[in-house]
């Protein structure tokens, strides 16, 4: 089982270089100029992981690093409890494994089908201590997560569900952006369970927030997301 869960495939319909990838600009490889990106190629085996499977198990040794060109990732901790914690969703664009710990501090699931970047850890170490300007471009990153998780806590903390829910779509509206055109339309590829495990909800109270927000024509929801109707509103919510 532990075999069939680690049979990544050859990703198909994806770029046959980095210099073709239409991520590049956002992820870390674009730290690299044109000439030097050959060096990366060498080392990258560009990966399919189908919806609903494991990348990754916390807690398990961190032999590889990612770099997610398509799809999104869920990233989450299991408590002591059983519980289970969202800590975040990777996008295209993100790295995993910035921490480059001995081990896997969180585990990675596929929530739809993602293809990404493979590199050896001790590899991908190896080229970030030769090239400094890399090494800089993940500490941009680290320090990007590290903003995410002190965003993440405040999230957590003492705000009403439909601040939380708002300021997730805002959030998730501005890591999209990134990727393409501004749009009003959020896509959610995750479930209702997956943003209430992330914002510390139940399942039942996403679902009426949901509901509230588009009863309200704060929002649409529409078959892949939801369509932001009134910004204004949503962004005074957020701030609040």
């Amino acid at each position: 089982m532990e075999n069939e869960r680690r049979s990544h495939c050859p990703a198909p319909h994806i770029a046959t270089s980095c210099e073709d990838c239409t991520v590049r600009l956002v992820s870390v490889c674009a730290a690299l100029p044109t000439d030097e990106l050959f060096a990366l190629e060498d080392l990258a085996h560009q990966i399919t992981i189908p919806a609903k499977q494991t990348i990754f198990l916390q807690g398990e040794e961190a032999d590889w690093v990612y770099s997610i060109t398509q799809g999104v990732v869920r990233l989450y901790k299991l408590l002591p409890d059983g519980r289970r914690q969202i800590v975040g969703f990777a996008l295209p664009g993100d790295f995993l494994g910035l921490a480059m710990g001995e081990r896997q501090a969180f585990s990675a699931d596929a929530i739809e089908p993602v293809t990404a970047c493979r590199f050896s850890r001790t590899a991908f170490s190896a080229l970030v201590d030769e090239k400094p300007h890399l090494l800089r471009r993940l500490h941009d990153f680290a320090t990007h997560e590290l903003t995410l998780a002190q965003d993440q806590m405040m999230l957590l903390g003492r705000r009403t569900a439909e601040e939380k829910l708002v300021t997730f779509l805002l959030g998730m509206r501005d890591r999209s952006a990134k990727l393409g055109p501004a749009s009003v339309t959020v896509r959610l590829p995750m479930s209702r369970q997956d943003i209430a495990d992330h914002l510390g909800l139940t399942i039942e109270t996403v679902s009426r927030t949901f509901t509230k927000l588009a009863k309200d024509k704060s929002i649409l929801i529409v078959p892949d997301g939801v369509r932001l109707m009134n910004l204004s509103h949503l962004a005074a919510v957020s701030a609040a």
